[in-house]
């Protein structure tokens, strides 16, 4: 069985590597000269920074999946991070997060007495909220919608609270308002609002207490040489520069893909760009639109110096969190105050600059899908510059190398659906069931992984969504006469 995979991302690396340990002949095609997608580097005299995601979450599910594809523990290195992060407000207040539950009890005493019985009953419903999602969600899919209302599953999805707000259901732990959006932000880990987004997104704060958050040694995108590394031992043919331009079809079946070097027949094809964007490729009139996630200001910088006193993560928070999502979201405009979101390895990691020299990436959320000429935004850009120095890293100007700076105009330019920057939206009828799933349409032998795909957004559910597609591909192999597709897509 011949399978081509479109697009090189972590979800096309994985289903390569899945499918070949299993003796399926897969052919790897990739736009770009590398392979990667968002996990790769801005690299620079000597620097390196990770371009796109920088918190590993799951580990566990992250290793045993890479185990599966066949990549052992013993060639990459997590270093978990201790602290957390912490988060600065413009009163002077800083919180800090802990991996070890008693430390982090003691800075909630410290910092917020009388929330710490709250943040108890946070980790206790969120670890029975996380047992379901994981086993009827995040490890399942639902080509055929009909496995999704089953009785049984729809009396445990009610148990996620898909009707709440991450930010309302945290209003029933905490009283303090900065409290309640510190455990509401990390929906914008995957793009989605936190004043908006199903309460069922709330497991992500949940488990960075549960399973803490690491770093990959050298960055997370080296991760992606290891990947190629392994395939290319296998003799997978991995074809860069080389854009996929059309999927015939046949019927109910897809035949093969065209390039510039013509057309090449295959058994199956497996699609990992972002989703919306296989509809021309299949000469389909898209029948549903989506919302994209959020976009984002990135700000990457060679510095030459480390700053020690700052942690791995770190968040500066503005006046006031919900008036920055309401500009993301709600206005679509520039945000006036908005969080920023720094990542600062240097400090654990010497390998990522020449010595004595760091790195710094700076992440605010913005809009996508609006019609801002972030090229003519440089005095906000400074802005955010001067209040990273000012808050958080005395000296910062003074201390920068070089910079570069991504806005969703780029990501939109890169293949990214309207320029958000974690896929389709997390939105209640964007998430299940409801989203994009690793067979989308009633097409017997085309499939989809990726950040749009269910189960989701981040490096471990985009890996695990390659399992799917794979597990899915392998079991239509064996029975070809299944036929399927979600038909809300």
């Amino acid at each position: 069985m011949k399978t081509a995979i479109i697009g090189g991302g972590i979800g096309g690396l994985m289903s390569a590597l899945l499918l070949s340990r299993q003796g399926v002949d897969v052919t790897v095609y990739e736009k770009e000269s590398h392979l990667g997608g968002r996990l790769t580097f801005v690299e620079r005299d000597g620097f390196r920074v990770d371009q796109g995601p920088t918190i590993v979450l799951l580990p566990d599910m992250f290793q045993k999946l890479l185990e599966e594809a066949g990549i052992s523990r013993d060639r990459y290195e997590l270093i978990p991070c201790d602290p957390l992060y912490s988060l600065e407000f413009p009163d002077g207040l800083v919180f800090t997060k802990y991996p070890d539950h008693d430390c982090h009890l003691t800075e909630m005493k410290r910092v917020f007495p009388g929330e710490m019985d709250g943040f108890l009953r946070f980790l206790k419903e969120g670890n029975e909220r996380f047992e379901i999602g994981k086993e009827s969600f995040l490890e399942e899919s639902f080509v055929n919608p009909l496995d999704f209302w089953k009785p049984v599953n729809l009396k445990k999805l009610l148990k996620l609270k898909p009707h709440q707000s991450i930010s309302n259901l945290m209003s029933r732990y905490f009283q303090d308002d900065r409290l309640q959006a510190i455990y509401a932000l990390q929906a914008l880990y995957i793009g989605g609002n936190p004043f908006k987004a199903p309460a069922m997104y709330s497991l992500v704060s949940f488990a960075e207490h549960q399973f803490g958050i690491h770093y990959l040694r050298g960055g997370y995108a080296s991760l992606v040489p290891l990947l190629e590394e392994e395939l290319r031992s296998r003799n997978v043919p991995i074809h860069l520069n080389c854009e996929v331009t059309d999927i015939p079809r046949q019927g109910k079946r897809v035949t093969g893909v065209s390039t510039k070097d013509g057309l090449r027949s295959y058994d199956s094809i497996i699609f990992n760009g972002d989703f919306p964007g296989i509809d021309p490729l299949i000469k389909r009139n898209r029948t549903r639109e989506y919302a994209p996630s959020s976009g984002c200001v990135l700000l990457y910088f060679g510095l030459n110096k480390v700053f020690e006193e700052v942690n791995v993560h770190h968040y500066v928070m503005g006046e006031s969190f919900p008036a920055h999502m309401r500009d993301v979201f709600d206005k679509k405009k520039i945000p006036d105050d908005p969080a920023i979101y720094t990542f600062h390895p240097s400090k654990i990691d010497d390998s990522l600059a020449p010595e004595g020299k760091g790195v710094l990436y700076a992440l605010v959320p913005v809009p996508s899908d609006t019609d801002i000429d972030w090229k003519n935004e440089k005095e906000w850009i400074n802005g955010l510059i001067d209040r990273l120095e000012r808050r958080a890293f005395p000296g910062l100007r003074e201390a920068i190398e070089w910079m570069e700076v991504r806005t969703p105009q780029d990501a939109e330019q890169f293949g990214l659906h309207k320029g958000g920057s974690f896929g389709v939206a997390p939105t209640l009828f964007q998430s299940g069931v409801f989203r994009p799933q690793v067979k989308p349409y009633r097409i017997d032998n085309l499939y989809a992984v990726g950040a749009s795909i269910h189960p989701g957004g981040g490096i471990p559910l985009v890996m695990q969504g390659a399992k799917l597609a794979s597990d899915q591909l392998l079991h239509d192999q064996k029975d070809p006469a299944i036929k399927g597709g979600n038909v809300h897509v």
